[in-house]
């Protein structure tokens, strides 16, 4: 770990934009949220290398075990470079099909009646999620799983009603909210990096083209 992070000190910090940047994220955000991002800033900057961390774990960049973070939460060390981004919105959705087949529940009660799409572990999540949401607990889950993207992809082949990304929903007309004004749960989403780096050309530019892609995407 200790090379790697020498490797990307000492290529970032020549003049231009070059060099290795390392970027972690969860599972969902990586493969829903950051591909068209990634790919437009090496189109800027040809000669910059970017490594994608996908893990729901908060990696430690005090210790640099990345560069950049996309992190849910407001961060707590002192020697971050701190952007907040808003909030990204996640609500109850399911796909057409599903509801085609098993119609659409008009309450947080008819809910029970329902397939759910859940978590298999208890999280952080999860007990948000059942403080905001009364019965969105492991036991109701017809499907469990503890990946996001599993629970997303179930969602999409129309197998029950699950928890995502309003933004990422919306993508896809086939998805439909459920319960839009009885259940929504924001996420605070912040940008964070080392302050050692706000000096380096290309952990700057990959910085600010991650803030500007997620306030889009928040929207």
């Amino acid at each position: 770990m200790a090379i790697r992070v020498l490797e990307r000190a000492a290529t970032g910090q020549g003049a231009g934009v070059r060099g290795t940047v390392r970027v972690t994220c969860s599972n969902v955000i990586g493969v829903e949220v950051l591909p068209p991002i990634v790919s437009a800033l090496r189109d800027q900057y040809p000669e910059l290398t970017v490594e994608l961390v996908l893990t729901n774990r908060v990696q430690d960049l005090l210790r640099r075990e990345a560069d950049i973070a996309v992190r849910m939460m407001r961060p707590k060390q002192q020697l971050l470079v701190a952007r907040r981004i808003g909030q990204i919105k996640l609500g109850l959705h399911a796909h057409q099909r599903y509801l085609a087949r098993h119609g659409t529940p008009s309450s947080i009660a008819e809910l029970a009646a329902h397939s759910l799409i859940g978590f298999d572990g208890t999280t952080e999540f999860l007990r948000n999620a059942s403080r905001a949401l009364p019965g969105w607990r492991r036991a109701a889950f017809a499907i469990r799983t503890d990946s996001d993207l599993a629970q997303l992809a179930l969602i999409r082949s129309a197998a029950g009603i699950g928890v995502c990304q309003a933004a990422i929903a919306r993508r896809d007309e086939a998805i439909v909210r459920i319960l839009p004004n009885q259940f929504s749960l924001p996420l605070e989403t912040w940008i964070t990096m080392h302050e050692d780096l706000r000096t380096s050309p290309r952990c700057r530019v990959t910085f600010e083209a991650m803030v500007k892609g997620l306030q889009r995407h928040v929207g």
